[in-house]
């Protein structure tokens, strides 16, 4: 199953995200990240979050949903959005039409550098409870799971 994980600027959250999938979906999933307007660059906080964690970041990467559009991009079955502005927007056509869900995640970006540890803390916390609790769903009885009712059933866990 692949996952499309969207966020503005792809720097936090979105990483945070594709970075939790890849490895607590231990081959179940293959997630991805992108941004409406990337950054251009990872957050360094997630990177160091990550890292303390164990994930491998060498991947990761603020790149444009754009890419993920094109012809030859993966088949993505879901999309899951982690910001209010990314949900909002008016999403380029993805082929094959994957379920679509949000995720809303405050920006941990957004503190004040003092606040990093705290906020980047919080946003991992609740991305990693709502990915278990979807990898969990899925490894259940994943033939008879509904995809789009799982995703948005674990978009409200908090």
């Amino acid at each position: 199953m692949n996952i499309l994980v969207l966020c503005t600027g792809n720097s936090a959250r979105s990483i945070l995200l594709e970075a939790i999938l890849n490895t607590e979906g231990a081959g179940r999933v293959t997630a991805y990240s992108a941004g409406s307007q990337p950054s251009g660059k990872v957050h360094p906080y997630s990177l160091k979050l990550l890292a303390s964690r164990g994930y491998d970041t060498s991947m990761a990467r603020s790149k444009s949903w754009d890419e993920f559009a094109a012809a030859d991009a993966p088949m993505m079955d879901a999309v899951i959005t982690v910001c209010a502005s990314a949900a909002g927007e008016t999403c380029p056509i993805w082929p094959g039409a994957p379920v679509r869900a949000h995720w809303g995640v405050d920006d941990p970006a957004a503190a004040i550098e003092a606040d990093w540890p705290q906020a980047f803390e919080d946003a991992y916390r609740l991305l990693h409870l709502r990915a278990q609790a979807f990898l969990e769903a899925l490894a259940a009885d994943p033939s008879s799971t509904d995809l789009k009712a799982a995703l948005d059933a674990v978009g409200t866990l908090s």
